[in-house]
């Protein structure tokens, strides 16, 4: 059997392979030729049990798959919740999963943690929970440099609260972070959610690409594989080349018929940029 040409795309194992248990899809992205994967937050809660912990940790390992990227705790996505650490209710859950983050990156040589900011909430003002935001993201980037590693920051689309949502948005935050002496603080330009805001993708990559430390795609509309919408990917692609972005490019998207190994079937008519998936933020 022909071994698969081997993919320059990370594979987020969280919106792929769901055909299969969580555990088992780094070895599956793995064999279809994928040699670096991301997850969101893979556990049910923000304090999982060490045996879990070692469970994943086992599974990366096991897969001949290097683990990129990894989300810290972020609540129900798929129900109210988008991101903890601006609730002041729930800074605990988040300190929780950053010191749990910190120690599964030290032992996978993780180089990039993503924060997903939370939605507004009736019980806080938002100047408060932004100043409570920056607070949160200082400690996550306190831990992520005892090990070299970048936190991310990103705008996210829907329906929910969520307050960062174009390019400009997100990296306000992320220079706030940086000024307040944090510098392993960056950019997560995910491209879908961008385009979905209605924002401008060709100017946010002219405008902000030297903050960017990490790259995700999807097509819009539908949030479906490369070529099941309308974004002309290869564009954005080379865009970010252009201005210098040699980083690690993600496939978070969810497949369009349900079917992982279909719809990574035409990728190759895609441009993958020369990733560089490097420990750390560079700029």
């Amino acid at each position: 059997m022909d071994s698969p040409q081997r993919s320059t795309y990370v594979a987020n194992c969280s919106l792929l392979f769901q055909e299969l248990p969580l555990l088992q899809r780094p070895a599956a992205a793995y064999n279809a030729g994928f040699d670096s994967i991301e997850y969101w937050w893979p556990f049910d809660s923000a304090s999982p049990a060490d045996s879990d912990v070692d469970k994943f940790v086992g599974a990366i390992e096991d897969s001949g798959a290097k683990l990129v990227g990894l989300n810290y705790f972020a609540g129900d996505l798929f129900g109210p919740d988008c991101g903890v650490l601006s609730l002041p209710d729930r800074q605990a859950e988040f300190r929780d999963s950053v010191e749990i983050a910190t120690a599964i990156g030290s032992r996978l040589n993780v180089g990039a943690f993503n924060a997903l900011y939370g939605n507004r909430v009736e019980t806080s003002t938002p100047e408060a929970q932004d100043e409570l935001a920056i607070q949160s993201l200082g400690f996550a980037a306190d831990a992520a440099a005892t090990i070299g590693a970048t936190v991310l920051i990103e705008a996210v689309s829907g329906p929910k609260p969520y307050p960062l949502r174009t390019a400009a948005d997100a990296i306000a935050v992320v220079d706030r972070v940086r000024e307040s002496g944090h510098p392993n603080v960056a950019f997560l330009l995910d491209i879908f959610h961008l385009a979905a805001n209605g924002d401008d993708v060709s100017a946010a990559i002219k405008s902000h690409a030297s903050a960017v430390a990490h790259v995700q795609i999807a097509d819009f509309p539908g949030r479906g594989e490369p070529g099941s919408g309308t974004l002309d990917l290869d564009r954005y692609l080379s865009e970010l080349t252009e201005q210098g972005y040699a980083g690690a490019v993600a496939l978070e998207y969810k497949p369009s018929t349900g079917d992982t190994q279909a719809s990574i079937a035409n990728l190759n008519e895609f441009p993958s940029i020369t990733v560089s998936v490097t420990r750390g933020f560079t700029q």
